[in-house]
């Protein structure tokens, strides 16, 4: 099963993609391939990860600290929130 994320940051873009695929290391994730999409003007954006324990996909927004959840989701559930998350970045 996939694994969808949640994270708080106080980190621009590009730190908060390095911090992510850190620390799902440190959960035991080894990410074998990512991807970040985010758009300049919004402060959110999503990481897409191969892992040795599945696919993992994490939203993150702006907070005060850096903060991450992880939970295991059914196949289905995970591409509607992988979809849902990219329709709003992208603004379709």
């Amino acid at each position: 099963m996939p694994y969808v994320g949640f994270v708080k940051t106080s980190e621009g873009p590009l730190k908060t993609y390095e911090r992510i695929l850190e620390a799902l290391q440190k959960e035991g994730f080894e990410v074998t391939f990512s991807k970040h999409h985010w758009a300049g003007d919004m402060p959110f954006g999503l990481v897409i990860a191969e892992t040795s324990m599945g696919r993992v996909a994490v939203r993150w927004s702006l907070g005060k600290n850096f903060e991450m959840r992880l939970e295991r989701m059914n196949e289905d559930a995970f591409e509607d929130f992988v979809e849902e998350t990219l329709d709003y970045i992208g603004g379709d």
